[in-house]
């Protein structure tokens, strides 16, 4: 793994960091990559039931793909941009499947794939000076980085479509009022906001967080009968998971539950 993502893990909780701030933390083929193998680093490690990802710096969260590399590329752009999604896409894939929990800590501009990666995340806590736009098709490309198949998810397709069409801008505000974020914090605020909620998910029921994950994936694509069935299966699952006993013995006995993921 490079420099270019940098992992720290404390508490249950991993921090994947995109480490490029000189380029807005965009997205080239080495950091791709390196997103990529810390998603399947996290992803595996028991030892971690959280996962928050940021960007480097204060000026952005991730303004989307290294085009400057694109127009080095020239005609060849499209196998390079090729082998970024195949990673960047294995990456999001492993996020949106892992059993725990990831936070999108928007720190600065999201555009391009950094708006896909805010819309795929399960929460997303910016500051209150972000933008968000999609831009994609203000340099004439179309998206990529899942945004296709979560935004419309998460803010309605004839929203996501607007985004796309019209790269229109939206503030922190906006965003929060669309759907796009869980919260929006002051600047003084937004690192402890970032971390208490982490904190807060890493000490939760993990197993259950994965049923949920799991259920929100299939909400829209499925049968209410088929969804239904699904809810059956997995919260008898939960029933004798150590945590769903634990979660029993503390309500009957006026208790507060303590859950270790398992």
């Amino acid at each position: 793994m490079t420099d270019v993502v940098l992992v720290s893990k404390q508490e249950g909780v991993a921090s994947i960091t995109l480490n490029r701030p000189q380029a807005f933390n965009a997205i080239s083929l080495e950091l791709a990559k390196a997103l990529n193998a810390a998603a399947e680093d996290v992803a595996r490690d028991p030892s971690v039931r959280c996962v928050v990802l940021t960007g480097a710096g204060d000026k952005a969260f991730c303004a989307g793909g290294d085009v400057p590399a694109f127009v080095e590329a020239g005609r060849n752009a499209d196998k390079d941009l090729a082998e970024i999604t195949l990673y960047l896409h294995t990456a999001i894939s492993r996020l949106a499947h892992m059993d725990k929990p990831w936070i999108a800590a928007v720190n600065g501009v999201a555009a391009g794939a950094g708006l896909s990666l805010v819309a795929a995340a399960d929460l997303a806590i910016a500051k209150h000076t972000c933008k968000f736009t999609s831009a994609y098709t203000g340099i004439g490309l179309s998206p990529d980085g899942s945004s296709s198949w979560f935004l419309p998810r998460v803010v309605g397709v004839r929203r996501a479509t607007e985004l796309y069409l019209t790269n229109r801008t939206l503030t922190a505000e906006e965003a929060l009022d669309w759907g796009l974020l869980t919260r929006v914090s002051d600047a003084d605020a937004f690192a402890a906001d970032v971390d208490a909620l982490a904190q807060q998910l890493a000490k939760g029921p993990t197993l259950a967080y994965a049923r949920v994950k799991k259920l929100m994936l299939f909400t829209q694509t499925d049968s209410l009968e088929s969804q239904m069935q699904r809810e059956t299966r997995y919260i008898a699952e939960c029933a004798v998971t150590e945590d769903g006993q634990a979660g029993f013995a503390a309500f009957v006995n006026k208790t507060r539950a303590v859950f270790h993921g398992r």
